[in-house]
């Protein structure tokens, strides 16, 4: 009886003053006062709400009205991203001397994700809020409130929580060159620890690049989290020919296989979380990174797909290297400790010879693009490791391209319709 007895029904609690089965009867009594206007969304919240556990797991269709402080965020390329206060704040457990749901954070800060043309609710809408539903549990995955319809537009939209601090090219941005070893550990550990997740549910994010992970606060701790399942898909979903010759994504966090028209594969977003090691810990050429760190980005970055770690391997090693730097006043020195000694000793001795400091700053290039586009390519040579580039660069791999695969940027036709709003830093 971990979470006690339920005061009502006295069955055993499935989370901290939560009962399952008691619950579940005040939202469906609830059912008859509240409408979507689609009977598809409609029977998808009742079904998270008669079958969660805990709150987390738990939808609402949420009245436009409830939100006030509307403001329009960027533009993707499915639609748009607004922050607004949410008046009423998310359901937390049943308040048995009110007789109502208790809330937490009223007012609080939250993102409509309104997607285009979804007044005319698709499959790719439901296929969304399903997957991102599945996944709401785990901290590392931005949280799902609701949904929502805009009353002008008519399209539907997903309230989610808002981070504060943009994309993590954004934090980077401002605050990379104050970040310690532990810190950036820490936010890859918890890139990782949604991507297992996500892995662990059989679905596959396809759309992993560092426009779509945020950094956030929960409750009273800041976190790394990914968003966006728009391009989520199951592990075993086979593309058709032609989806196959169309492949959205940001370009050099697509996995070489892909731009060779082969189908998804969990080792497809690990090949993408690599490139956000790189950017998590050296954003210049000019910076020296431990090994251990470069020998994982190389296995991630493997041409063969079948040589790359899994995202629950990539999440041990990455958790036992953030034990090691938590306890590294108690315990004895560790082939991790010593190799970041030697890197911040060589980058110290650098900045003291006068390197020029732009070498050592993390800015964001003007016309980097990091929204995802429809990329179409046709007869891309077999991928394979640059092992000449390795053996030059042993300490270095690029943040920009990769070298796992030799192409001609000139075969791709890269779909810029959306050129100008896709340069947004706030992409989802």
């Amino acid at each position: 009886m971990v979470y006690g007895i339920c005061e009502e029904c006295k069955q055993e609690n499935t989370w901290n003053k939560w009962c399952n089965t008691c619950n579940a009867k005040r939202f469906q009594q609830n059912f008859k006062n509240w409408s979507s206007g689609n009977d598809d969304i409609d029977k998808f919240i009742q079904h998270t709400q008669l079958s969660a556990n805990y709150y987390r797991k738990v939808l609402e269709w949420i009245p436009y009205d409830r939100f006030y402080n509307i403001e329009y965020i960027a533009k993707g390329g499915f639609g748009k991203v607004y922050r607004a206060n949410w008046i009423d704040g998310f359901i937390w457990d049943w308040d048995n001397k009110n007789k109502n749901w208790g809330r937490r954070y009223p007012n609080r800060d939250v993102a409509l994700k309104s997607l285009n043309n979804s007044k005319n609710v698709t499959l790719e809408f439901i296929n969304e809020i399903t997957s991102h539903h599945k996944i709401n549990d785990n901290v590392s995955i931005i949280r799902l409130y609701g949904i929502t319809q805009d009353p002008d537009t008519k399209n539907y939209m997903m309230v989610l929580n808002y981070a504060e601090n943009g994309s993590l090219r954004n934090y980077l941005d401002d605050c990379y060159n104050d970040l310690s070893w532990k810190e950036k550990i820490e936010n890859l550990h918890d890139i990782a620890d949604g991507l297992d997740q996500i892995h662990a549910n059989e679905l596959i994010h396809r759309d992993l690049h560092i426009g779509n992970i945020l950094h956030t606060h929960e409750f009273t701790f800041s976190n790394v989290c990914i968003t966006d399942m728009g391009l989520c898909k199951p592990a075993d979903y086979i593309a058709t020919e032609s989806t196959k010759n169309s492949t959205y994504g940001v370009l050099p966090y697509i996995a070489p296989e892909i731009l060779r028209g082969q189908n998804y594969t969990k080792a497809a977003d690990i090949y993408s979380f690599a490139l956000k090691i790189c950017q998590g810990v050296r954003p210049r050429f000019d910076i020296k990174v431990p090994q251990l760190f470069v020998h994982l980005i190389k296995r991630c970055l493997d041409a063969n797909q079948l040589n790359r770690p899994t995202a629950s391997e990539v999440l041990n090693i990455l958790k036992k290297w953030w034990i090691e730097l938590r306890k590294a006043e108690e315990i004895e020195e560790t082939e991790l400790l010593k190799q970041i000694k030697e890197a911040d000793k060589i980058n110290n001795n650098n900045i003291q010879i006068n390197i020029p400091s732009t070498c050592l700053s993390y800015e964001t290039h003007s016309e980097a693009i990091y929204t995802s586009r429809l990329l179409n390519f046709n007869n891309l040579p077999e991928p394979k490791n640059s092992d000449d580039y390795y053996k030059q660069y042993d300490n270095i791999i690029s943040t920009e391209y990769s070298e796992n695969l030799q192409i001609d940027i000139s075969q791709l036709k890269i779909n810029d319709d959306q050129n100008d709003e896709s340069k947004s830093e706030k992409s989802f």
